[in-house]
Protein backbone atom coordinates (compact mmCIF):
# COMPACT_ATOMS: atom_id res chain seq x y z
CA UNK A 1 0.00 0.00 0.00
CA UNK A 2 1.65 3.35 -0.79
CA UNK A 3 1.59 5.98 1.91
CA UNK A 4 0.81 9.61 0.79
CA UNK A 5 2.49 12.41 2.97
CA UNK A 6 -0.34 15.64 3.96
CA UNK A 7 2.86 17.70 3.06
CA UNK A 8 2.82 15.88 -0.64
CA UNK A 9 0.60 19.06 -1.65
CA UNK A 10 2.94 21.59 -1.16
CA UNK A 11 5.55 20.00 -3.03
CA UNK A 12 7.60 21.77 -5.79
CA UNK A 13 7.54 20.85 -9.51
CA UNK A 14 9.40 21.63 -12.00
CA UNK A 15 7.77 22.07 -15.18
CA UNK A 16 10.76 24.70 -17.26
CA UNK A 17 14.58 24.08 -16.21
CA UNK A 18 16.04 27.18 -16.16
CA UNK A 19 19.71 27.78 -14.70
CA UNK A 20 21.03 30.89 -15.34
CA UNK A 21 24.72 31.98 -13.95
CA UNK A 22 24.72 28.89 -11.10
CA UNK A 23 21.36 29.64 -9.93
CA UNK A 24 18.49 27.62 -10.44
CA UNK A 25 15.73 29.45 -11.88
CA UNK A 26 13.14 26.89 -12.90
CA UNK A 27 9.82 27.69 -13.95
CA UNK A 28 7.84 25.68 -11.66
CA UNK A 29 3.84 24.95 -9.72
CA UNK A 30 4.30 27.80 -8.11
CA UNK A 31 5.69 30.20 -10.32
CA UNK A 32 2.36 29.26 -12.52
CA UNK A 33 -0.02 30.02 -9.85
CA UNK A 34 1.63 32.92 -8.79
CA UNK A 35 1.07 34.18 -12.49
CA UNK A 36 -2.42 32.60 -12.80
CA UNK A 37 -3.39 34.88 -9.39
CA UNK A 38 -2.53 37.78 -10.65
CA UNK A 39 -4.46 37.11 -14.09
CA UNK A 40 -7.21 36.20 -11.79
CA UNK A 41 -7.34 39.48 -9.84
CA UNK A 42 -7.19 41.85 -12.76
CA UNK A 43 -9.31 39.78 -14.97
CA UNK A 44 -12.36 39.32 -12.37
CA UNK A 45 -11.73 42.50 -11.19
CA UNK A 46 -11.58 44.39 -14.96
CA UNK A 47 -14.65 42.09 -16.13
CA UNK A 48 -16.43 43.64 -13.02
CA UNK A 49 -16.04 47.12 -13.45
CA UNK A 50 -16.57 47.17 -16.73
CA UNK A 51 -19.30 49.28 -18.48
CA UNK A 52 -20.26 50.52 -14.74
CA UNK A 53 -23.58 51.27 -14.06
CA UNK A 54 -24.73 53.74 -11.43
CA UNK A 55 -27.34 50.88 -10.26
CA UNK A 56 -24.32 48.15 -10.23
CA UNK A 57 -24.89 44.31 -11.33
CA UNK A 58 -24.14 41.24 -9.21
CA UNK A 59 -20.14 41.50 -10.05
CA UNK A 60 -19.99 45.07 -9.61
CA UNK A 61 -21.65 45.53 -6.72
CA UNK A 62 -19.34 42.85 -5.31
CA UNK A 63 -16.15 44.24 -6.19
CA UNK A 64 -17.38 47.90 -5.21
CA UNK A 65 -18.45 45.94 -1.76
CA UNK A 66 -14.73 44.85 -1.27
CA UNK A 67 -13.43 47.67 -2.39
CA UNK A 68 -15.81 49.89 0.18
CA UNK A 69 -14.00 47.07 3.23
CA UNK A 70 -10.55 47.47 2.14
CA UNK A 71 -11.58 51.49 2.59
CA UNK A 72 -13.31 51.90 5.16
CA UNK A 73 -12.02 48.96 8.07
CA UNK A 74 -8.44 49.19 6.98
CA UNK A 75 -8.55 53.19 6.13
CA UNK A 76 -9.86 53.61 9.44
CA UNK A 77 -6.35 52.61 11.24
CA UNK A 78 -4.89 56.13 9.78
CA UNK A 79 -6.03 59.89 8.75
CA UNK A 80 -5.62 61.24 5.31
CA UNK A 81 -2.08 60.15 5.38
CA UNK A 82 -2.66 56.74 4.54
CA UNK A 83 -5.23 57.29 1.82
CA UNK A 84 -2.07 57.48 -0.55
CA UNK A 85 -1.00 53.98 0.17
CA UNK A 86 -4.49 52.48 -0.11
CA UNK A 87 -4.07 51.76 -3.88
CA UNK A 88 -1.10 49.25 -2.38
CA UNK A 89 -2.75 47.79 0.40
CA UNK A 90 -6.22 47.32 -1.84
CA UNK A 91 -3.83 45.44 -3.99
CA UNK A 92 -2.38 43.62 -1.29
CA UNK A 93 -5.72 42.26 -0.10
CA UNK A 94 -7.11 41.42 -2.96
CA UNK A 95 -3.37 39.13 -4.12
CA UNK A 96 -3.82 37.33 -0.67
CA UNK A 97 -7.43 36.90 -0.70
CA UNK A 98 -7.53 35.41 -3.80
CA UNK A 99 -4.36 33.17 -3.49
CA UNK A 100 -6.16 31.54 -0.49
CA UNK A 101 -9.50 31.09 -2.28
CA UNK A 102 -8.00 29.76 -5.15
CA UNK A 103 -6.08 26.73 -3.47
CA UNK A 104 -9.37 25.83 -1.92
CA UNK A 105 -10.54 24.60 -5.27
CA UNK A 106 -9.03 20.39 -5.64
CA UNK A 107 -5.77 20.05 -7.67
CA UNK A 108 -4.60 23.37 -7.63
CA UNK A 109 -1.79 25.19 -5.56
CA UNK A 110 -1.59 27.42 -2.26
CA UNK A 111 0.98 29.67 -3.02
CA UNK A 112 0.38 31.29 0.24
CA UNK A 113 1.70 27.30 2.12
CA UNK A 114 5.17 28.72 1.31
CA UNK A 115 6.84 30.25 3.63
CA UNK A 116 9.11 31.80 0.97
CA UNK A 117 6.18 33.42 -0.83
CA UNK A 118 4.86 35.15 2.49
CA UNK A 119 8.35 35.99 3.95
CA UNK A 120 9.19 37.81 0.65
CA UNK A 121 5.90 39.36 1.18
CA UNK A 122 6.49 40.32 4.54
CA UNK A 123 10.07 41.65 3.91
CA UNK A 124 9.06 43.70 0.70
CA UNK A 125 6.50 44.97 3.47
CA UNK A 126 9.24 45.59 6.30
CA UNK A 127 11.70 47.45 3.52
CA UNK A 128 8.87 49.68 2.36
CA UNK A 129 7.79 51.03 5.47
CA UNK A 130 11.04 51.61 7.19
CA UNK A 131 11.46 53.13 3.46
CA UNK A 132 8.51 55.49 4.34
CA UNK A 133 9.65 56.53 7.64
CA UNK A 134 13.27 57.35 6.57
CA UNK A 135 11.61 59.40 3.49
CA UNK A 136 9.36 61.25 5.98
CA UNK A 137 11.31 61.79 9.52
CA UNK A 138 14.94 61.27 8.47
CA UNK A 139 16.78 60.30 11.31
CA UNK A 140 14.25 61.15 13.65
CA UNK A 141 12.21 58.24 12.47
CA UNK A 142 14.40 56.51 15.17
CA UNK A 143 12.72 57.87 17.83
CA UNK A 144 9.90 54.85 17.09
CA UNK A 145 12.36 52.61 19.13
CA UNK A 146 12.42 54.88 22.13
CA UNK A 147 9.34 55.03 24.04
CA UNK A 148 8.75 58.54 24.76
CA UNK A 149 8.80 60.02 28.90
CA UNK A 150 11.07 57.15 29.22
CA UNK A 151 13.45 56.61 32.31
CA UNK A 152 17.54 56.77 31.59
CA UNK A 153 18.95 53.99 33.34
CA UNK A 154 16.40 51.52 31.57
CA UNK A 155 16.31 53.48 27.64
CA UNK A 156 19.05 50.84 26.50
CA UNK A 157 16.75 48.15 27.41
CA UNK A 158 13.53 49.14 25.78
CA UNK A 159 15.53 50.50 22.45
CA UNK A 160 16.99 46.78 22.59
CA UNK A 161 13.23 45.29 22.51
CA UNK A 162 12.14 47.49 20.27
CA UNK A 163 14.62 46.91 18.49
CA UNK A 164 14.43 43.51 18.22
CA UNK A 165 10.09 43.74 18.31
CA UNK A 166 10.91 45.75 14.94
CA UNK A 167 12.86 43.24 13.05
CA UNK A 168 10.19 40.37 14.33
CA UNK A 169 7.41 42.22 12.41
CA UNK A 170 8.98 40.31 9.27
CA UNK A 171 8.67 36.69 10.76
CA UNK A 172 5.33 37.65 12.72
CA UNK A 173 3.21 38.48 9.79
CA UNK A 174 4.24 35.61 7.22
CA UNK A 175 4.43 32.83 9.40
CA UNK A 176 0.95 33.76 10.62
CA UNK A 177 -0.26 33.54 6.78
CA UNK A 178 1.76 30.46 5.81
CA UNK A 179 1.08 28.37 9.43
CA UNK A 180 -2.72 29.11 9.20
CA UNK A 181 -2.76 28.28 5.16
CA UNK A 182 -0.91 25.48 5.19
CA UNK A 183 -2.39 23.86 8.49
CA UNK A 184 -6.02 23.76 6.89
CA UNK A 185 -5.20 21.71 3.89
CA UNK A 186 -2.33 19.71 5.96
CA UNK A 187 -5.73 18.60 7.87
CA UNK A 188 -8.48 18.13 4.69
CA UNK A 189 -5.49 15.68 3.47
CA UNK A 190 -5.45 14.14 7.25
CA UNK A 191 -9.00 13.57 7.17
CA UNK A 192 -9.81 12.46 3.31
CA UNK A 193 -7.60 10.11 3.38
CA UNK A 194 -8.43 8.75 7.11
CA UNK A 195 -12.28 8.87 5.70
CA UNK A 196 -10.87 7.12 2.45
CA UNK A 197 -8.94 4.04 4.50
CA UNK A 198 -12.12 3.50 6.52
CA UNK A 199 -13.77 2.45 3.36
CA UNK A 200 -11.89 -0.92 3.68
CA UNK A 201 -13.42 -1.95 7.24
CA UNK A 202 -16.89 -2.88 6.37
CA UNK A 203 -20.38 -1.12 7.34
CA UNK A 204 -18.80 0.98 10.54
CA UNK A 205 -16.26 2.36 7.97
CA UNK A 206 -19.01 3.53 5.83
CA UNK A 207 -20.86 4.76 8.65
CA UNK A 208 -17.37 6.46 9.81
CA UNK A 209 -16.20 7.84 6.16
CA UNK A 210 -19.78 9.34 6.14
CA UNK A 211 -19.58 11.09 9.41
CA UNK A 212 -15.90 12.21 8.54
CA UNK A 213 -16.75 13.77 5.49
CA UNK A 214 -20.03 15.40 6.47
CA UNK A 215 -17.05 16.97 9.07
CA UNK A 216 -14.88 18.34 6.25
CA UNK A 217 -17.55 19.75 4.80
CA UNK A 218 -18.40 21.83 7.33
CA UNK A 219 -14.52 22.21 7.42
CA UNK A 220 -14.31 23.58 4.12
CA UNK A 221 -16.80 26.84 4.82
CA UNK A 222 -14.49 27.63 7.75
CA UNK A 223 -11.16 27.23 5.69
CA UNK A 224 -12.95 29.85 3.11
CA UNK A 225 -13.49 32.08 6.00
CA UNK A 226 -10.54 31.74 7.22
CA UNK A 227 -8.79 32.24 4.26
CA UNK A 228 -11.03 36.25 3.84
CA UNK A 229 -9.40 36.42 7.69
CA UNK A 230 -6.08 35.75 7.10
CA UNK A 231 -5.97 37.93 4.10
CA UNK A 232 -7.59 40.67 6.44
CA UNK A 233 -5.04 40.20 8.97
CA UNK A 234 -2.00 40.53 6.71
CA UNK A 235 -2.93 43.68 5.32
CA UNK A 236 -4.69 45.22 8.54
CA UNK A 237 -0.96 44.36 9.88
CA UNK A 238 0.39 46.25 7.28
CA UNK A 239 -1.25 48.69 7.55
CA UNK A 240 -0.75 49.20 11.38
CA UNK A 241 3.39 49.02 10.10
CA UNK A 242 2.44 52.07 7.82
CA UNK A 243 0.74 53.98 11.17
CA UNK A 244 3.79 53.34 13.07
CA UNK A 245 6.30 54.89 10.44
CA UNK A 246 4.02 57.89 9.69
CA UNK A 247 3.43 59.04 13.15
CA UNK A 248 6.09 57.29 14.92
CA UNK A 249 4.13 56.56 18.56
Amino acid sequence: MSIFSPLEQFSLTTLIPVHLLGFNISITNATIFLIFTCVVCYSILSLATYNSTVVPNNWQYVAESIYSFVYTTLGATDDEKFREFFPFVFTLFIFILTSNELGMIPYTFTITSHLIVTFSLGTTIWIGVTFVGLSRHGLHFFSLFCPPNCPLWILPVLIGIELVSYIFRVISISVRLFANVMAGHALFKILSGFAWTMLSIGVAGYIGSFLILSFILAFTALEVAIAFIQAYIFTLLTCIYLKDSIHLH
